[in-house]
């Protein structure tokens, strides 16, 4: 079993940054992709960034890319979420996720994972 904890949220203007940190434990963290996804009030959780076990590939939503990176320690087993030049319309929670190694599911699809965070709250104001 995996366990998530995320931490780094919080308020912040528009224009400036913040770093989502998750912490993970387990023995598995090292062979799945990890994700980060994000849920708006009154909408619909969404994809954001995704990394494959290796960190060969990272996969990033279009609403995000060249604003938000996603990256990895598997020495630490933690994934990371850089979030720059954040608009309000990026306040939301946001989960990180466990994934399978081994999936015909998206690795931008929430089927894909099986392991959640509480969430941490990230709120933009501008």
């Amino acid at each position: 079993q995996v366990q998530l904890v995320e931490s780094g949220g919080g308020l912040v203007q528009a224009g400036g940054s913040l770093r989502l940190s998750c912490a993970a434990s387990g023995r598995i963290f090292s062979n799945v992709p990890m994700g980060w996804f994000r849920q708006a009030p009154g909408r619909k959780r969404e994809f954001v960034a995704a990394i494959t076990y290796s960190s060969d590939s990272t996969y990033t939503a279009d609403s995000v890319k060249g604003r938000f990176t996603i990256s990895r320690d598997n020495a630490k087993n933690t994934v990371d979420l850089q979030l720059n030049s954040l608009k309000p319309e990026d306040t939301a929670v946001y989960y990180c996720a466990a994934g399978a190694r081994y999936s015909s599911r998206s690795y931008l699809s929430e089927l894909r994972y099986d392991y959640w965070g509480q969430g941490t709250q990230v709120t933009v104001s501008s």
